[in-house]
């Protein structure tokens, strides 16, 4: 009988639980039928809470909660700096700040579970419980802000590198009898990656009524590259003295050029001392139990 019960109690939750779902996906169908009518309107407000997906009615609370949270709590200082580092990204809106801002308050958040679960749940103690509880805070913590930082760095190498390369191809385009907004404008459209995303976005402040100058300064500033200031610097001095634009591209391209062969140049410099370290505390002593383990050996043998 006992089993009997269960089976009819089982039976008439999922019964009512299909009700339930089949009334929503009903009603969802309903709502995405009348938001292709043209002209109709909802005056309930109600109705039109509803007319919004599930995901934004319920997360977006939760999300602008965090968001406020995490203005409180952070200096001013970050949140301009951040702000600074997600334009330089590319970013034009506040809505990847905002997830990140989120993303950094649940993280901190996390911090005390985790250590909970470290001396609480897996009962570790001694040097291996703190140190495992210190890496974890400390992803937990500054993981966001590295990671960011790190997009950064990795996009300004990149600005870095390929900077000499689209300057030649602006080189030709200018020499061609192309003027210098045209030549940019197909070396937009020929050569993708972040520098001439920047370029687009430059060409499209200019385009919308800023001047040449102050677009080019703003795009120097989100970058924060000293190769392209440079570059930016000598376009703005030729226009102010009337120097032709092709021979100023074509001596920055050759100054961008030797920059990239030196920074190259200076990496292979600092591999040998980067490479000391591994080997100090992974090569030798696997190198000396090796060589001199049969050694220690005979030795103690003898003894």
């Amino acid at each position: 009988m006992l089993t009997i019960g269960l089976g009819l109690v089982f039976v008439a939750v999922v019964v009512a639980l299909w009700n339930v779902l089949s009334q929503v996906d009903e009603k969802a169908t309903v709502r995405a039928s009348l938001r292709q009518l043209d002209g109709y309107e909802v005056t309930d407000v109600r109705d039109q809470e509803l007319l919004k997906p599930v995901s934004e009615r319920a997360l977006e609370p939760l999300f602008d909660g965090l968001l406020s949270i995490g203005k409180r709590f952070t200096p001013i200082g970050y949140i301009a700096k951040s702000k600074a580092q997600f334009a330089s990204l590319g970013h034009t809106g506040t809505k990847s700040w905002d997830r990140f801002m989120a993303l950094r308050v649940v993280l901190r958040v996390l911090v005390l579970p985790w250590l909970y679960v470290v001396y609480g749940v897996l009962g570790m103690s001694g040097m291996a419980g703190l140190a495992v509880a210190a890496i974890g805070g400390f992803m937990l913590a500054k993981g966001p802000d590295a990671v960011l930082s790190r997009r950064v760095e990795e996009r300004q190498h990149e600005i870095r590198t390929k900077l000499p390369d689209v300057l030649d191809l602006l080189v030709i385009s200018v020499e061609a009898g192309l003027g210098f907004e045209q030549a940019l404008d197909r070396t937009v459209g020929a050569v993708p990656g972040a520098l001439t995303d920047e370029f687009s976005r430059m060409l499209g402040e200019v385009r919308a009524g800023a001047s040449r100058s102050t677009a080019m300064r703003n795009m120097e500033k989100r970058c924060n590259v000293p190769e392209l200031r440079s570059f930016v610097l000598a376009i703005i001095q030729a226009d102010t003295f009337g120097v032709s634009i092709g021979r100023v591209l074509r001596a920055q391209a050759e100054e961008m050029r030797i920059k990239r062969k030196q920074l190259a140049e200076e990496k292979a410099q600092k591999a040998p001392v980067k490479m000391l370290i591994p080997m100090v505390f992974c090569v030798f002593p696997a190198l000396f139990i090796v060589v001199l383990g049969p050694a220690i050996l005979s030795i103690r043998s003898s003894f």
